[in-house]
């Protein structure tokens, strides 16, 4: 089982974007950014293009009201989609609200911000769905 299938399931506890049958999105951990989200199909595939077509499809149109969220609490210029995967064996996109290309350098060291600051960051995105 993936630490993705961990939190979808709450075994470990997550920051909690957005979830429906399909998917599960919340803040990554380890962001590279401010709002970065994480937009998991809730079955457990490795690669991304070997999801079924319909959740293929509708991970965008799950992921589009959230992206439009972030960008509008999160300070950048859009938001950015980047599909990665080596670092878990489970399909996911990330969101990442960007203002140059240097924000979705997954190489970049990684932001540690204290958890009082990734549950302000999550109200305010799931508050901007809500509108």
């Amino acid at each position: 089982m993936s630490i993705f299938s961990k939190i979808i399931a709450g075994e470990i506890p997550s920051y909690k974007i957005a979830e429906n049958d399909k998917f599960y999105a919340f803040l990554d951990i380890f962001p590279l950014v401010k709002g970065h989200t994480l937009v998991v199909p809730k079955i457990e595939i490795d690669k991304i293009f070997d999801l079924p077509e319909d959740y293929l499809s509708e991970l965008l149109v799950f992921s589009k009201p959230i992206a439009a969220a972030i960008e509008k609490v999160i300070p950048c210029k859009r938001v950015g989609l980047s599909v990665i995967g080596l670092e878990v064996p489970h399909a996911h996109l990330h969101l990442l609200p960007i203002s140059d290309m240097q924000d979705t350098n997954f190489t970049q060291k990684k932001l540690q911000l204290e958890a009082s600051e990734m549950e302000e960051i999550q109200k305010k995105i799931v508050d901007a769905l809500g509108k």
